[in-house]
Parts: C-alpha cells; sequence; structure tokens
C-alpha cells in the first residue's frame, strides 16, 4: 500500500455483502481490510492504519455501534458509517449521535457507497476556513458564541443532520452556511429554502423536481431541491411551516436518500447533507400533533442552538461598528453620541441582529453631519429595557468598557436583588443563560 492509498475497513458478517463492498471499494482504489465481528474490528483499528470504517450495525457479538464507541473511546480520528437494515431508522439516528459520519440502508446502492465513501474520506483532508480563508460569520467574543463555534468545528466534520434553534434574527442561517463551508462539502451545492414561502400546492415539485408533460405547463424537465443540492447542503428554513402531507415525503427521502420527480417512474438518488432552522419550539408542535415525530428525530440527530443577541451585549460595541462601516458604503464612518450609545446598549432586541442591522441602517441614512444621534435610531419603548442605576454616561473620559462594565454590574446587581441572591432566577430575569451569568461575574469580579 502506498502511502496516498486510503485504507477501508469492512465489518460485516455477510460474506456475500463483504465481497460485493471490497470489489466496489478496490475499483475506486482504495485498499480494503475485512472483518465479520466487533472484536476482529478492534483488533485491526489497532494496529493497522485506517483512513475509514464501513460496519454492518448486527454483528455476531454485537452492535456496529460499539465500533463507534472504541474509536470515540481510543480518539481515533477515523469517520464511521453504519449500514443499517432498511427502515431501521432509529438504528441509524442512534450511530450518528454516537459519532458515526453517516449511514447506507440495506438493500445497499452502489452509486450511494461511492459518493458516501468520497465525502467521507474528504474530511481527513484540510478544508479551508469559511468564505475561502477570510473570517468567520459569527463574530464575538461572549461565551455564548464561542460555544455555538467550538460545536459548528465538530458538526462541519460529520454528515449527522443538525437542527438549529433560537429566535428570530439570530443567525441560524449563517450558522448553517459556516457548517457548510467548514465542511468536506464546502465546494459543492448550498441550497436553502424558506419552507414558509412555498405554496403547498407547488411544494412537490419544488423539493423533488419534475419531467416534462408531468402537469400542465411542465414544457420542459426541472430539477427540484434536493438535485440542485447533490452533492452539498440543503437547509430547511422555517421548517415547522411544511404541512404534514409534505413532512411524510420528506421523511421517505431521507430516510431512503432518493427522490421521485413528480411524472417520472423511477427514483434517483441523492447526495445531501440535510440542516434545517426554524424559531418554534419544534417539541412543543409534535406535541400538538402539528409535527412528526420520526422527522423531528431525523433532522434533529445534533441540535445547535444560536443565543440572543441579548446574551452577547459584551460585543455589541463590535457589531456595531461592523455594521456602520457595511452601510456607510466606503464613506466616512459616521459616530454614535453618548445618548445614541446608551440607547443601543439599553435595548433588548426582540428582533435580535437582523432589527440591529435595519436599525443602524436607517440611522445611517438619517444621520446630519456624520452623526448619529437616539433620535435617528428610532426604537421602539417596546424593546426598551427600564433604566438601570448608574446607566447614564459620566463625564471625564470614560471608556467605552467601562460604561459597558458599569451598565452590566448595575444590571446584574438588580436582577439578584429582585431574586434574593438566586443567580439561576437572576439568569432568568437577565434573559441570559445561567452559565453566561456566572462567566459575567467572574469578569466582572462580582462575589
Amino acid at each position: 500500500m502506498t502511502p496516498t492509498t486510503s485504507c477501508v475497513l469492512i465489518v460485516d458478517d455477510e460474506p456475500d455483502l463483504r465481497e460485493l463492498l471490497q470489489l466496489t471499494l478496490l475499483k475506486m482504489g482504495l485498499q480494503v481490510l475485512a472483518a465479520a465481528n466487533v472484536a476482529d474490528a478492534c483488533r485491526l483499528l489497532a494496529r493497522e492504519r485506517c483512513d475509514l470504517v464501513l460496519t454492518d450495525m448486527r454483528l455476531p457479538d454485537g452492535e456496529g455501534l460499539q465500533v463507534v464507541q472504541y474509536i470515540q473511546q481510543q480518539q481515533l480520528d477515523i469517520p464511521v458509517a453504519v449500514i443499517t437494515a432498511y427502515g431501521s431508522t432509529e438504528n441509524a439516528v442512534a450511530a450518528m449521535k454516537a459519532g458515526a459520519f453517516d449511514y447506507l440502508a440495506k438493500p445497499l446502492s452502489l452509486a450511494a457507497l461511492r459518493a458516501l465513501v468520497k465525502s467521507a474520506l474528504a474530511v481527513r483532508e484540510p478544508v479551508a476556513t469559511a468564505a475561502g480563508g477570510s473570517e468567520p460569520r459569527l463574530l464575538g467574543g461572549a461565551a455564548a458564541i464561542c460555544d455555538v463555534r467550538a460545536m459548528i468545528d465538530k458538526l462541519a466534520r460529520t454528515q449527522a443532520a443538525v437542527h438549529i434553534s433560537g429566535e428570530s434574527g439570530t443567525g441560524k442561517e449563517q450558522a448553517a452556511r459556516q457548517i457548510h463551508e467548514q465542511s468536506a462539502r464546502a465546494s459543492q451545492p448550498f441550497v436553502a429554502v424558506n419552507c414558509g414561502a412555498i405554496p403547498e400546492a407547488l411544494m412537490e415539485s419544488e423539493f423533488f423536481g419534475y419531467r416534462k408533460g408531468a402537469f400542465t405547463g411542465a414544457d420542459a424537465d426541472r430539477d427540484g431541491f434536493f438535485q440542485l443540492a447533490h452533492g452539498g447542503t440543503l437547509f430547511l428554513d422555517e421548517v415547522a411551516d411544511l404541512p404534514l402531507a409534505m413532512q411524510v415525503k420528506l421523511l421517505r427521502a431521507i430516510q431512503e436518500k432518493k427522490v421521485r420527480r413528480l411524472g417520472a417512474a423511477q427514483e434517483e438518488a441523492v447526495d445531501v447533507r440535510l440542516l434545517s432552522a426554524t424559531h418554534h419550539d419544534l417539541v412543543q408542535l409534535v406535541e400538538q400533533g402539528r409535527f412528526r415525530q420520526d422527522l423531528y428525530y431525523r433532522l434533529n440527530v445534533i441540535g445547535l442552538a444560536m443565543p440572543p443577541l441579548r446574551e452577547l451585549r459584551d460585543d455589541l460595541p463590535q457589531f456595531v461598528t461592523r455594521l456602520l462601516q457595511r452601510f456607510s458604503a466606503g464613506s466616512a464612518l459616521p459616530q454614535l453620541d453618548d445618548a445614541a450609545l446608551q440607547a443601543l446598549l439599553a435595548y433588548h432586541y426582540p428582533g435580535n441582529f437582523r432589527e440591529l442591522e435595519n436599525i443602524l441602517e436607517r440611522a445611517v441614512a438619517l444621520a446630519s453631519d456624520g452623526c448619529i444621534c437616539a433620535g435617528d435610531l428610532q426604537l421602539g419603548a417596546s424593546g426598551a429595557e427600564a433604566a438601570l442605576p448608574g446607566a447614564q454616561p459620566q463625564d471625564g473620559g470614560e471608556t467605552l468598557q467601562d460604561y459597558l462594565d458599569r451598565v452590566e454590574r448595575a444590571a446584574i446587581d438588580k436582577a439578584l436583588q429582585a431574586s434574593d441572591g438566586n443567580r439561576t432566577q437572576a439568569a432568568r430575569l437577565l434573559g441570559v443563560s445561567f452559565r453566561s451569568l456566572r462567566y459575567r461575574l467572574e469578569r466582572l469580579g462580582m462575589k
């Protein structure tokens, strides 16, 4: 085996299937090792270099999940794909939650196998950072956003379906794009779909495409979202808006990795990585019968929660500066007067980043002589927080960070007094996580 030849370990107790997989992989120019059970697989992994593992879920001495767990425990940087029986979707979901890269369903599609192998081996290659080496899409140094970026680094190295939750305007699509751009699929299409913007009558043709003559007006073949995203990532935004009938069809496409165009006799294999998002509580919708539980489990293999802007107040000056640079369009950067700065720092931002963008774009247009005053912001009372002790700017050259720390310290002190020192309740009053509050108390030196 030459140093550049990738090696794949096949773990399956069926000799015929093992031979089929070996022949397919050998024709792809790969080195192949084979094991018939969990014990043999672990012995081979301990002494041989492997770049990918394909394992059946049911083995004579255990389950393929044990191979996944062994690789995790030994901290081996090897992607694992599991082979599941038809309809055993819960096994596939369990394996991917345990750390598997992807799965294949029996009966095996050789085209799907080749696509999976190519994608898995590409994961081991160095991947450029988002947008070809530019700064990441999600900026800031707050603990909450740092946690999100760390999670994205992990998610980019798997094929698991990810559901991104969070309030409107928190950057769910930006997170999805960064996952794609850091993944092995970065050079392939990223197709974003707003599920709430498609008329129900057109959903099937929009998602799966159609053949010429399938219906009146279908004068040519057309690809759907799945075909357009083939090899790349399909992002389903506002997935909670899908009607139940379409949820059934989407579930089938996800499970079988195949779609049928309207008017077509045969299904076609598609290779897409699924990401989804919504600002609704999907668990609540499942309980209400408005969202299928089985689809929820397939979309939410791994969850990613986006923090609201009010949990990232330390980063507000950075966000404001970057947005002002964008909206000033190369002209002199507008300056905020003290009243405008105070108003931005005290505002609650129910619309999160999207609202902050709208506020500053409007302010830049209304500003006179390059200075933005509080009136230019046109902030509504609904998003303004109650006045806090010590929230007024002080004279004498107080720095922006000193001012921010003073306002934050006053807000935390007020919340702790209102909750009789209960930090969990104080965090809830402030609209931040307990971990975020603990970080802020330590940073500000508050006991």
